[in-house]
């Protein structure tokens, strides 16, 4: 029989403080809504903090802040509110993507080529669910596929952005974070 690992004490800390730093990235570093044809959207620094947090602290503490993070901005604001459940699910999926993928072979978090891989996957992962989650939101709603393709189109444009940023962003801090995090917890 396998032992399941529990989370410690220090495990909630990190996933409740990276939660709260996406939390914080999300609300005050926004550019949004943004209204489009197939509901709101934004540009955010949120994901970009999803991502680093995976690629650091691997891809169940990410994925959990990550959810977490998103979900409470979510809830504050009520053109988002009611896709919370929507929104912890697919920003967990992206960080727990990209936290699988960058820490396979045991990368921990400071190689930048398995990195970008990991934050790659994980945007697109996210970009799938969300668009995915639009288009059939469209469709029940009455809309003719065409026509529900072309209204997520806009969304495409600012979650590609979104994304395309978020990697960036996540991939060149991951390395500086990953030696700053080695130095605090060394100096204990």
């Amino acid at each position: 029989m396998t032992e399941s690992k529990k989370f410690t004490v220090k495990d909630l800390a990190e996933i409740g403080v990276l939660a709260a730093l996406v939390f914080v990235a999300t609300y005050f570093i926004k550019f949004g809504p943004i209204p489009t044809l197939a509901g709101p959207t934004m540009l955010k620094t949120g994901n970009a903090v999803c991502l680093l947090g995976a690629m650091l602290f691997g891809k169940t503490k990410g994925g959990l802040a990550a959810g977490i993070g998103s979900m409470i901005y979510d809830l504050t604001d009520p053109a988002f509110v009611a896709g919370a459940p929507f929104t912890f699910a697919f920003f967990f999926a992206m960080a727990w993507v990209c936290g699988l993928v960058s820490g396979l072979g045991g990368n921990d978090g400071t190689k930048t080529k398995q990195n970008l891989i990991g934050a790659i996957s994980g945007a697109v992962t996210y970009l799938f669910l969300h668009l995915g989650k639009s288009f059939i939101a469209l469709v029940l709603e009455g809309s003719d596929a065409s026509a529900a393709l072309a209204a997520c189109s806009t969304k495409l444009i600012t979650s590609g952005i979104n994304a395309v940023f978020a990697v960036v962003i996540s991939v060149l801090l991951a390395p500086v974070c990953k030696k700053a995090l080695n130095r605090a917890y060394k100096g204990r």
